[in-house]
C-alpha cells in the first residue's frame, strides 16, 4: 500500500490507542484496585502502566518491521513459526477479547443498576448484561460502518469526562488518604496493578491498523508511546482523585461503580449521574468496537486455518458468523462469572499474550532493530507480572485460576484437534494477509 493511500495520521493512530485503552476498563476495575491497593491505587495503576509501556516498545518495533494487518497474531507467528504454541495463542487471543466484552458488559450492568432501586431483583443485572451485548451485536450485523464512525466521537467524550473529574476533584484531595500508612503491602499493590492491567490492553489495536498509518516508521512508535503515556497519566490522576476525595468505606460499598462515586465530592449528585450515563455510553461503545474487532479477528484466524472455515464468510463485508459466535460466548461468560474474576482472567490472558510478544521482539531483535536490554527486561517484567497475579489469585480467587487454565487448555486442545482432523496438518497454516512475507 502506497503511503498516499493511507488514511490514518499520527493523531488518528494515537486516538486508536487511547480509545482501545480508555474503553470500559477504567469504569470496571477502579473499585477493584481500591479494594486491594487502598491508598496506593495510583501506584498500582502506574506499575501496570509501566508494564504496558515496556510492551509498547516491542509492539512498536514489530509493527514497523511487519506493517501488514494481523498485529499480535502475525508477530507471534513470525517469531515462533507455524506450530502448536503460536496456533494456540492465536485462539487464546480471540478468547481473551470475549472476556474483555464480558468485563465491559458487567460494568455496564453495574452502572445501569444505579438508576434502579437499591433492592432491584436478581435478574435485572443479567438482563442489563445481556442487553449490553445483544444490542451492539445487532448494530454490527446491520451497520458495521456506524461502529467506526461513532468511536472517535465517544473517545473524545470519555477523555473529556475523565479530565473534568480530574480537574474538579484535585481541589478536594486529602493527602492523608494517600499517605504510605494507607498502602497495602508491596506484593498486594503489584498484584492489584496486574488485576486491573486489562484497562491498558487496548494499545495493541494500533498494530492492527499499521497498514493504514501514514509515515509508519516514525508515526507507529510515536503513537504507541504517546497513547500509553497519556493513559497512564489519566489513570494515575483519576486514582489520586478517587482515593483522595472519597472515604474508602464508601468506595468499597460502591466498588462496581466507583468512578461515579469519585465525581460526587466536586460535582455532587449531578456528577454521579453524568458519570453513570457516560459509563453506560462508554462501556456500550467499547462492547460495540470489541465485537467489531473480534469478529474480524475471527475472520482472519479462519482464513489462516485457526478457526472453522465457516467464519471466513462475509455478507456485505460483515463476518456474520463471527459476530454471532462472539455474541453467544460473551453472553455465557458475562452471565456466569463475577466482575472480579472476569478482570483477573482478562488481565492474565493479556499478560501471557504480551509476554509472548515481548519474547518475540527479543527473539527477532536483530531483524526488527530492537534494543537487547529493553526487550529482555520487557519479557522478564511481563512474565513476573503474570506470575505475581497468578500467585495472588491462587490464594484469593482460586476459581479464576481454574477458568484461566481452562482457557489455555481449550486453546491448545482446539488447535490440536482442529489441526489434525480439519486442516489435516497440525502446523500448516496460511498467513493472514497476502502482503505477508
Amino acid at each position: 500500500m502506497n503511503d498516499t493511500s493511507k488514511q490514518v495520521g499520527l493523531l488518528g493512530a494515537i486516538a486508536i490507542g487511547i480509545g482501545g485503552m480508555v474503553g470500559g476498563g477504567i469504569f470496571a476495575v477502579l473499585g477493584e484496585a481500591v479494594s486491594l491497593a487502598h491508598g496506593a491505587t495510583a501506584v498500582a495503576f502506574l506499575f501496570a502502566g509501566l508494564v504496558a509501556l515496556l510492551t509498547s516498545y516491542s509492539y512498536a518495533k514489530l509493527s514497523v518491521a511487519h506493517q501488514q494487518s494481523g498485529g499480535t497474531v502475525i508477530f507471534i507467528d513470525k517469531a515462533f513459526g507455524h506450530n502448536l504454541l503460536s496456533g494456540s495463542i492465536n485462539v487464546m487471543l480471540w478468547l481473551s477479547y470475549l472476556v474483555t466484552i464480558s468485563l465491559y458488559a458487567t460494568a455496564f450492568a453495574s452502572y445501569g443498576e444505579t438508576f434502579f432501586a437499591a433492592n432491584s431483583p436478581w435478574w435485572l443485572k443479567h438482563l442489563l448484561i445481556s442487553v449490553a451485548i445483544i444490542l451492539p451485536s445487532i448494530i454490527n450485523l446491520v451497520s458495521a460502518s456506524f461502529v467506526s464512525k461513532s468511536e472517535t466521537i465517544i473517545v473524545v467524550i470519555k477523555v473529556i469526562l475523565l479530565i473534568l473529574i480530574i480537574i474538579s476533584g484535585l481541589f478536594y484531595v486529602e493527602p492523608a488518604k494517600l499517605s504510605p500508612s494507607k498502602w497495602s503491602s508491596p506484593f498486594t499493590i503489584i498484584a492489584a496493578g496486574m488485576i486491573i492491567f486489562v484497562a491498558y490492553e487496548g494499545f495493541e489495536l494500533i498494530a492492527n491498523a499499521a497498514a493504514e498509518i501514514k509515515n509508519p516508521n516514525t508515526n507507529l512508535p510515536r503513537a504507541f508511546y504517546a497513547s500509553v503515556i497519556i493513559v497512564i497519566l489519566l489513570y494515575v490522576l483519576i486514582s489520586i482523585v478517587t482515593v483522595g476525595t472519597v472515604p474508602e468505606a464508601q468506595l468499597l460499598k460502591a466498588k462496581d461503580y466507583a468512578l461515579a462515586v469519585a465525581a460526587e465530592p466536586a460535582l455532587g449528585k449531578i456528577g454521579f449521574t453524568i458519570v453513570a450515563i457516560a459509563a453506560l455510553l462508554s462501556t456500550f461503545s467499547a462492547i460495540n468496537a470489541t465485537i467489531y474487532g473480534n469478529a474480524r479477528l475471527g475472520y482472519a484466524l479462519a482464513v489462516s486455518g485457526n478457526l472453522p472455515k465457516s467464519m471466513e464468510k462475509l455478507k456485505n463485508n460483515i463476518p456474520v458468523e463471527g459476530v454471532i459466535v462472539t455474541t453467544l460466548f460473551s453472553l455465557f461468560i458475562a452471565n456466569a462469572i463475577d466482575l472480579t474474576e472476569i478482570a483477573i482472567i482478562g488481565s492474565a490472558s493479556f499478560l501471557l499474550i504480551f509476554a509472548l510478544v515481548n519474547i518475540s521482539a527479543f527473539k527477532l531483535r536483530k531483524n526488527i532493530k530492537a534494543n537487547y536490554i529493553i526487550t529482555f527486561v520487557a519479557s522478564l517484567i511481563s512474565l513476573a507480572a503474570l506470575t505475581t497475579l497468578l500467585l495472588h489469585t491462587y490464594h484469593s480467587k482460586p476459581h479464576a485460576i481454574e477458568v484461566f487454565l481452562a482457557f489455555i487448555a481449550i486453546s491448545i486442545i482446539f488447535e490440536m484437534i482442529y489441526g489434525i482432523f480439519v486442516r489435516k496438518h497440525l502446523f500448516k497454516r496460511k498467513y493472514l494477509c497476502p502482503c505477508s512475507e
